[in-house]
């Protein structure tokens, strides 16, 4: 079991409270980082407040899971929230650690990313080498990425993990895509045809862990299932588990319209695979959506 110390940027919010609650499980004494004050209890064992140059000593390894939600409208306001909270956290991240003497740097940083980089490919099979695509998501997580490489040019081992969808039950993107099939008013989005690459927060907590601990491991790494699904299978699959049809379609000119530029997001497909993590032998709990859905509903 980890005898060290894991910091992580964002451990108030879903996923960072999934991560801290893995990592203390396994034996990692966790610091959690937040913009207000929080009380030391389990899984988190000590806050240290969020500034501009944050408190980044005593770290074993550090991971950056901040981010403003994407799934809003990419209003002004949105995008600057967006950058500020991603690449603006990420080189305040570089600078503080910058100014650590090599000795006290953490092992690892492991920095949030997401699978929207790759843009809408298609039918493309989409692994880590794959060429970064095109459109305001793929261009924000390559400035993202960009910011990471700032703390990689210090020597210390960094990996950008690309993130998909989150299933958990306290995921928010999960229970909206619940709310309207339990309705009976759900269905495929757009044609239906475009890839989406899902991961169960469980077995992402438990390969941010796997990556915390794997020293030959750095770069890109695709942080979804082995099963990327087309929308409409994805969305059939899902009706069933929660006993509803999937009978009324949602076409693209009404997604575009309810969600602005959001809808991009929505509509493109990325059919990423986990080629780094499988390498490594990770080995997946929930690596089918079915055995994932059992699971969360």
């Amino acid at each position: 079991m980890p005898e060290g110390c894991i910091g992580i940027v964002g451990a108030g919010g879903f996923l960072g409270s999934a991560v801290a609650q893995r990592a203390r499980h396994v034996g990692w004494r966790v610091i959690g980082f937040s913009r207000s004050d929080c009380e030391a209890a389990e899984p988190v064992g000590e806050w240290r407040r969020w500034t501009n140059s944050p408190d980044l000593t005593g770290l074993d390894v550090l991971v950056n899971l901040a981010g403003h939600p994407i799934d809003k409208r990419w209003n002004d306001e949105n995008r600057r929230l967006f950058h500020e909270s991603r690449i603006g956290v990420t080189r305040n991240l570089a600078k503080a650690l910058s100014e650590l003497p090599p000795s006290r740097h953490p092992s690892a940083v492991i920095n949030g990313s997401a699978t929207g980089i790759y843009g809408d490919r298609g039918d493309e099979v989409l692994d880590e080498k794959s060429l970064p695509g095109s459109g305001y998501l793929a261009d924000l997580c390559a400035e993202w990425e960009d910011a990471a490489r700032e703390i990689a040019a210090w020597g210390i081992r960094t990996v950008m993990l690309r993130i998909g969808i989150v299933l958990g039950k306290e995921a928010l993107a999960f229970r909206k895509m619940c709310v309207p099939l339990r309705w009976g008013v759900g269905g495929r989005l757009g044609s239906g045809r475009q890839w989406m690459s899902w991961i169960h927060v469980t077995d992402l907590a438990d390969a941010i862990l796997h990556l915390a601990e794997r020293s030959e491991i750095s770069g890109p790494v695709n942080g979804c299932s082995p099963e990327p699904l087309r929308n409409s299978e994805f969305t059939e699959k899902l009706a069933k588990a929660l006993h509803r049809p999937a009978w009324i379609p949602v076409p693209a000119p009404a997604l575009k319209l309810a969600l602005g530029g959001f809808a991009s997001a929505v509509l493109s497909s990325q059919r990423a695979v986990p080629k780094a993590l499988n390498s490594s032998g990770f080995c997946f709990r929930y690596p089918r959506l079915s055995v994932a859905l059992d699971d969360l509903i």
